[in-house]
């Protein structure tokens, strides 16, 4: 695969959902979907794969270590079947999930948006659910008072 087949994704999923700056999205290498900010990427050690990174917000303080337990157990439970998994970025405090999509033949712009759409939908969870939450309705999640989206 090549950076052409990057690039033709893009331009494919930009028409998909009606955005009319492709080339902008490309040289930016971001997408903007339902409030978040997805850093997209295509690298030379995996010339195959398409990586979309969302920025599902920061960790207020007091609660990274509750985060990364609740993030450990995404990745072991959920993540770890969608080669994705969740992490802290550690310069702005956010959590990032990181999705790797293998370029095939199945994957076009349609295939890209409504992957999008399912990971904005755990981006919306984590934000409503663990990063906003009130402190009594966060120590319920953090101690295993919860049941977890399901892919």
């Amino acid at each position: 695969m090549s950076v052409q087949r990057y690039h033709g994704l893009i331009r494919e999923l930009c028409e998909v959902v009606g955005l009319p700056d492709a080339e902008g999205a490309i040289a930016r290498n971001a997408v903007e979907v339902e409030g978040f900010e997805v850093a997209l990427g295509h690298f030379e050690g995996d010339p195959e794969a398409i990586y979309l990174n969302f920025n599902f917000g920061a960790v207020s303080s007091g609660r990274s270590l509750r985060v990364f337990r609740l993030m450990l157990e995404a990745n072991l439970t959920i993540y770890a079947q969608d080669q994705a998994q969740l992490g802290l970025d550690t310069d702005s405090g956010a959590v990032l999930l990181i999705v790797r999509i293998p370029m095939g033949e199945g994957v076009d712009g349609t295939y890209l948006a409504d992957t999008l759409n399912h990971y904005a939908e755990h981006g919306r969870y984590w934000r409503d659910n663990i990063l906003l939450a009130e402190d009594e309705m966060f120590e319920s999640l953090s101690y295993g008072d919860y049941t977890w989206l399901r892919a």
